[in-house]
C-alpha cells in the first residue's frame, strides 16, 4: 500500500503518518498539491492520496483527472467540521477522516483500498485448477497471459500472483490499454519529457518507470494498436524504455503480466496483433474459466459479495433466500463476476425482510433476474406473485420514455457501475467498444456528465 498525505497538520500529520506505517503502508509527504503532483509525475506513485482539506481538494480531484491519474483521494481535517466534511466530498474525495487520527479508523480506510476487488473467492474444482497453476508460475519471473471473458477477474487473478511473487513488496502497476485513447497510451506506458507535445506541461514518468522492480500488469493487451506493439516488444526484449521527447533510453526492471477477453492467437493471423509479441507475453497461458464453467463458485461468490456490500453501505446482513440461490444458479451471467457483483449490489440495497429474495435480483434496467424461465414456475406462489408485481412496476416506469433516453440510461448507469471502464461497460451491454465511445461522444456533446476511467457518474 502507497500512501500519499497532502498538508501540514503540524503534529497530526506525524500522528497519521506514523499509524500507517505501523499498518504496513509506504508513506510520502507533499506540503501542498502543487509538490504532491510532481511526486506522482515523478513516478512515486500511490495506491491513496490523504489530503488536508484546508487544500483545494476540487483542484486536487480535477488535476490527478487531467493527466489520468486514477487514485482516490481521503480528505482529512482536524475536529468535526460537518460543512468542511461534506465540501470536501462534494469536491471528489471518496471519504473524509477527522483528525486527531484514530488507529483503527485508518487501518480500515487502507484496508478497504488495499482489499477492494482483489480477495480471491472461490470454490469450484475448475478455478481450483487454475490456482493451482498460479501458485507454480507466480515465484518465477516469466511473463504471464491471463486470458477468459469479460467480467472473469483476471486483474484480480494479476494481483494473486504479484503477492505470491518476490516482487511482493514492489509497485503493482496496472494500465487498461482499452480505456486510454491511442494516442496518449504511449505516454502513459513510457512517459514524456516537458514539451514533447501540446499539454505536456512537466516531465511525466510513464507506468514502466513506475512500476520498476515490481509488476506492470496491461490490461487488455489486444486494444494495443500495432505501431505501439512494435515499441512494447522492444521494451520487454531489451528491459529498456525511451520517454516520448527522450533522448536517452531508460532501463527498467518489471515482470510483465498481460490480459486479453480476445484469442489473440486469431488476431495474430488477422494482422492485428504482432506474433513476436505473443510469444513475449504468452511464456505462460492462464485461462480463467467463465461463472458457467465454475458453477460452485456462484454462491460463494454472490454471499461473499452480499457480506461485503451491506458492510459498505451500513445496511443489516441478510442471507440469500433458498429460492433466491436457485435463481442464481440458472442465470446465464454473460457478464461473469463483474455482472454477479453489480447485482448483489443492487440486491443488499433493495432487499426487504430478513432474506434477499428474488425479487430484489435484477438486471440494471430494473427486469427481474429469471423472469420467464423454469425457476420460477418452481418459486412459491407468494414469491413469484411478488416477482411478477416488481416485474409489472419495472415495465410501467418505461411506459412513455422514448428509445432513445431508455438506451442513454442504461448506457450511463452501465458504465457508471464499471467505474468508467469502457471496455467492461461495452462487454455487459453487449455492443462494441467502438459504438459505445460513438454514444459517450454524442453523450458529452449534448452536455450530459459522462464518467471517466476510474471514477462514477456526479449524482443528478
Amino acid at each position: 500500500m502507497r500512501l500519499l498525505i497532502i498538508g501540514g497538520l503540524q503534529g497530526q500529520i506525524g500522528a497519521a503518518t506514523k499509524i500507517a506505517m505501523d499498518r504496513g503502508a509506504k508513506v510520502t509527504h507533499a506540503t501542498d498539491i502543487e509538490q504532491a503532483m510532481a511526486s506522482l509525475r515523478g513516478g512515486v506513485g500511490a495506491d491513496l492520496v490523504l489530503c488536508d482539506v484546508k487544500c483545494d481538494i476540487a483542484q486536487l480531484v480535477r488535476a490527478l483527472a487531467a493527466e489520468r491519474i486514477c487514485t482516490p483521494v481521503v480528505a482529512c481535517g482536524i475536529g468535526t467540521d460537518a460543512r468542511s466534511a461534506v465540501d470536501a466530498i462534494r469536491a471528489g474525495a471518496k471519504e473524509y477522516l477527522p483528525l486527531p487520527p484514530d488507529p483503527e479508523l485508518i487501518a480500515a480506510v487502507l484496508s478497504a483500498v488495499a482489499d477492494e476487488s482483489h480477495q480471491m473467492v472461490y470454490e469450484d474444482e475448475a478455478m481450483n485448477a487454475v490456482i493451482s497453476l498460479a501458485d507454480q508460475v507466480a515465484g518465477s519471473e516469466a511473463s504471464i497471459l491471463i486470458t477468459g471473458e469479460s467480467g472473469t477477474g483476471k486483474e484480480v487473478m494479476a494481483r494473486y500472483i504479484h503477492r505470491k511473487s518476490a516482487r511482493a513488496d514492489k509497485p503493482f502497476i496496472s494500465v487498461n490499454c482499452a480505456a486510454i485513447p491511442e494516442n496518449l497510451l504511449e505516454s502513459e506506458l513510457f512517459g514524456h519529457e516537458k514539451g514533447a507535445f501540446t499539454g505536456a506541461i512537466a516531465r511525466r514518468v510513464g507506468k514502466f518507470e513506475e512500476a520498476n522492480g515490481g509488476t506492470l500488469l496491461l490490461d487488455e493487451i489486444s486494444e494495443m494498436d500495432a505501431r505501439l506493439q512494435a515499441k512494447l516488444l522492444r521494451a520487454i526484449q531489451e528491459r529498456e524504455i525511451d520517454r516520448v521527447g527522450g533522448t536517452k533510453p531508460v532501463k527498467v526492471d518489471i515482470r510483465i503480466i498481460a490480459t486479453s477477453n480476445r484469442d489473440l492467437a486469431d488476431a495474430v493471423k488477422r494482422g492485428t496483433f504482432r506474433e513476436d509479441l505473443l510469444y513475449r507475453l504468452n511464456v505462460v497461458n492462464l485461462r480463467l474459466p467463465s461463472l458457467r464453467e465454475r458453477p460452485k463458485d456462484i454462491l460463494a461468490l454472490a454471499r461473499h459479495f452480499a457480506h461485503k456490500y451491506a458492510e459498505a453501505n451500513g445496511a443489516p446482513f441478510r442471507p440469500l433466500a433458498s429460492v433466491t440461490e436457485r435463481l442464481l444458479i440458472s442465470h446465464p451471467w454473460k457478464g461473469n463476476v463483474r455482472e454477479l457483483e453489480n447485482t448483489i449490489h443492487r440486491a443488499v440495497l433493495l432487499a426487504q425482510g430478513p432474506e434477499i429474495a428474488p425479487e430484489a435480483i435484477r438486471l440494471p434496467d430494473g427486469t427481474q433476474v429469471g423472469a420467464g424461465n423454469s425457476v420460477m414456475s418452481n418459486m412459491p406462489a407468494p414469491v413469484k406473485a411478488a416477482v411478477e408485481a416488481a416485474s409489472a412496476i419495472a415495465t410501467r416506469g418505461l411506459v412513455g420514455r422514448t428509445v432513445a433516453d431508455v438506451e442513454r440510461d442504461l448506457i450511463l448507469d452501465t458504465l457508471d457501475h464499471c467505474l468508467g471502464n469502457r471496455t467492461h461497460a461495452a462487454n455487459i451491454l453487449g455492443i462494441s467498444i467502438r459504438t459505445l465511445r460513438n454514444k459517450l461522444r454524442e453523450y458529452g456533446q449534448a452536455g450530459l456528465a459522462v464518467p471517466q476511467p476510474g471514477e462514477a457518474r456526479a449524482a443528478g
